[in-house]
């Protein structure tokens, strides 16, 4: 863990901020420029800095050129070469992946290394500039400047040249990482037009990408190679083309090109429908500034007042990380690819993917309740349309297809929260049906045997995953049962209700009482040996016994009574207090650790609010602001564990707030500790929701007492009733523990 590097790096964060923001001067209403890309794309964040529209299509980055876990998302921040700007990336997933569509503009003679760099060029992080849907660098080795951004489906270059013999390239052959190619190609369409397509195979399995670029000049000579596919195994050609293609031009010192590229996932003729409909001009200065607009609309849906700029900083680029994912997966006509390869249509409403549900629904979603209910509307439109092509509600879905990353079936408590909330138009009986029949399909991942025996045993393993994770999948299978159980209640269902509600009770299962753990048990009901808590096993995903012991979201007062209160209470403070013996042994998920709290990993996010169900807020108080304090900042490693399409950053934005969804479909938020002296979300219903706090500040961060709109509030959580009534909520804060304002227990 470099929590010590960490904070050090962080005493320079207003500096970084200030040079990586230069000429963008913030205004009250400029949320983009509050926004530092650079956050995450050191440490273990492995997030990119590039240029995207709110969830949009297209994410185009600058790729270092290099492979390796350090830039699975393209980029990280110690290196200092740029080998090309692609069109595609994933936010912090872990999963190294996409990379499509890769420009790289050169003066000639370019500079080329052995593979895998290639052609590439230096770079110095004092010529970057970025911001919500902007990113500047200049290429040392060619004095060439280049700019970024994007609308939702397209992609926006400008390079400015010094003059001379120069050259644009674009590498369809390239693969890095877990991705390979398998086919391409590029044809000329103009002048100044070209199309094309790559198709690849990786973590997104049978990926197709179809593309149309514009330049802004028409060049002087095109040169189109291309070589045989090779198994990197075999050594065999794989019937597949990887395309190259070089376009010459001769340009004066200052002189500019802009190259507009828009995707499709469809066909050509989606693209070059993307194109013409949303950048028919080459003009990059206007979409840059649509796209900024876009930005601020959607950032300001939150405002936040406080005295330090970092705190605001930190806070507006969690909330822009929330919005990177899910992407949008139509063309502007509706068309998308889904997973069963088919063509489809939607109906007026946006088809979205990349899907990081295991993460995702535990406070991204809840988040999009209150910034996206019309998004939120269209992602679960998005879900049913899946369930129907594919049979499954989705897992882990990205590029129209399915991963199987991860465990559970967690678009269930996605669906249901807004179900539960009101939100959307979509078909709830379409909906239900969809989250039942995922939690029969007996033959995948253990649940056949889930519902057989009370839990997923360790001694089976399927096909899907080398890993068992059958601790987790009880669990995390139990948790979405809970939520089926409350949506089919809410629809009068009942016999269905009780099935689930049954079924939710699971997790007592593998509750073993002699150790107070939760324990994986065989086929035949035996413990499992040599059971260590703090131990990393194939039976617990990404975790150990400490870090899934508290994954009862469902029923915590339920799991109170069976553990015992006094013993809950000091498991939970052991949780927070045994460190591990040697942390250099710590698996690469287990980052941000406080004892066995791995904040960087997200079994343990809900974890600090459970103090609040055991009479204890102002601990809630103290790690929730530890972890603000010192595991968030702004500067690059201002990251402690991968972005994970937002989640690492919705538990940020919720807790500054200053509440978290411990059970994400309750409707109830469990109060921590404000970071800012106000916040304002500004919701969809016209109304404002206020949350007031004057004197917080590092050491004022315990809650004394709240109020609500001006009268004594005594319970331990917020209501989404109270959000969307646009309520006012007024914190006195102490630099006091012991404080309790709540429940029967107030003092």
């Amino acid at each position: 863990m470099k929590n010590t590097a960490i904070v050090a790096t962080a005493a320079s964060a207003v500096l970084f901020f200030m040079a990586c923001h230069s000429g963008n001067k913030a205004t009250t209403d400029d949320f983009a420029s509050k926004v530092n890309p650079f956050i995450g794309t050191d440490f273990t964040g492995n997030t990119y800095p590039g240029a995207q529209a709110p969830f949009g299509m297209v994410q185009l980055s600058p790729d270092n050129g290099l492979p390796g876990w350090d830039r699975i998302s393209g980029y990280f921040y110690p290196d200092s070469t740029i080998a090309g700007f692609s069109h595609t990336h994933l936010s912090g997933t872990g999963a190294g992946d996409l990379y499509d569509i890769s420009f790289m503009p050169v003066t000639l003679p370019y500079k080329e290394a052995p593979a895998p760099l290639g052609i590439h060029s230096k770079f110095r992080h004092d010529t970057e500039e970025a911001m919500a849907g902007y990113y500047k660098v200049t290429l040392e080795d060619y004095g060439i400047d280049v700019e970024l951004t994007a609308t939702e489906r397209t992609g926006i270059q400008r390079y400015t040249f010094p003059g001379g013999k120069a050259a644009v390239l674009l590498n369809l052959a390239k693969a890095m990482n877990w991705d390979a190619t398998v086919d391409t190609k590029i044809t000329v369409v103009d002048s100044v037009t070209i199309e094309g397509y790559r198709f690849s195979t990786g973590w997104a399995r049978d990926q197709k990408v179809y593309f149309r670029s514009r330049f802004s000049k028409p060049w002087d000579a095109v040169k189109i190679d291309t070589t045989a596919i090779v198994d990197a195994d075999t050594g065999k050609p794989t019937g597949g083309t990887g395309t190259v293609a070089q376009f010459d031009f001769n340009t004066t010192k200052g002189e500019q090109i802009t190259v507009t590229t828009a995707l499709s996932g469809v066909s050509l003729e989606g693209a070059a429908l993307n194109l013409q409909t949303e950048a028919p001009e080459d003009n990059f200065d206007k979409y840059r500034q649509a796209t900024r607009d876009n930005w601020n609309a959607q950032l300001g849906k939150i405002e936040v007042t406080g005295d330090s700029i970092n705190d605001v900083v930190s806070f507006y680029t969690a909330l822009y990380h929330s919005m990177i994912a899910p992407t949008i997966f139509d063309d502007v006509d509706g068309k998308y690819r889904g997973p069963d390869k088919q063509i489809h249509q939607t109906d007026g409403w946006t088809n979205y993917s990349t899907f990081s549900l295991w993460d995702t629904f535990r406070a991204a979603h809840p988040l999009f309740t209150y910034t996206e209910p019309e998004r939120t509307n269209d992602m679960i439109k998005s879900f049913i349309a899946f369930f129907e092509q594919h049979g499954r509600l989705p897992i882990w879905n990205f590029q129209g297809g399915e991963t199987d990353m991860m465990l559970g079936y967690h678009a269930v408590p996605v669906i249901v929260d807004a179900y539960l909330k009101g939100i959307g138009d979509f078909d709830p009986e379409k909906a239900l049906a969809a989250c039942v029949a995922t939690a029969n399909d007996d033959e995948y991942r253990g649940i056949g045997l889930y519902k057989k025996l009370g839990y997923v045993p360790f001694d089976v393993t399927d096909s899907y995953n080398s890993e068992n994770w059958s601790l987790s999948r009880t669990l995390e299978y139990a948790y979405d049962d809970y939520c089926i159980a409350r949506m089919a209640e809410k629809m009068g269902k009942k016999e269905l209700a009780d099935t689930f509600y049954a079924r939710s009770k699971n997790y007592r299962n593998i509750f073993n009482p002699a150790n107070g753990f939760m324990v994986p048990r065989d086929s035949k009901g035996a413990w499992q040996p040599d059971f260590a808590a703090d131990a990393y096993t194939p039976h617990i995903s990404e975790s150990n016994g400490w870090q899934y012991l508290w994954s009862v979201q469902q029923d915590i007062p339920g799991y109170i009574e069976l553990m015992g209160k006094d013993r809950f209470t000091q498991k939970l403070d052991s949780m927070f207090t045994f460190t591990p013996a040697d942390k250099a042994d710590l698996p690469i998920f287990s980052t941000g650790m406080i004892g066995q709290y791995a904040h960087g990993n997200e079994p343990s996010h809900h974890v600090i609010y459970l103090y609040n169900k055991v009479g204890q807020p102002w601990k809630t108080a103290q790690y929730a602001s530890q972890v603000m304090h010192d595991l968030y900042f702004n500067a690059p490693a201002g990251l402690c564990g991968n972005e994970d399409c937002g989640q690492m950053s919705a538990w940020y934005v919720m807790s500054a707030m200053g509440f978290y969804p411990v059970d994400p479909v309750s409707g109830q938020y469990e109060i921590g500790s404000p970071l800012f002296k106000q916040t304002k979300i500004h919701l969809a219903n016209g109304k404002t929701f206020t949350v007031n706090a004057p004197e917080v500040s590092r050491e004022n961060i315990y809650v004394k007492e709240v109020r609500v709109n001006g009268k004594p509030y005594d319970k331990s959580y917020i209501t989404h009733d109270m959000i969307m009534s646009g309520d006012t909520v007024d914190f006195v804060m102490t630099d006091e523990p012991g404080h309790i304002w709540y429940g029967d227990n107030k003092k």
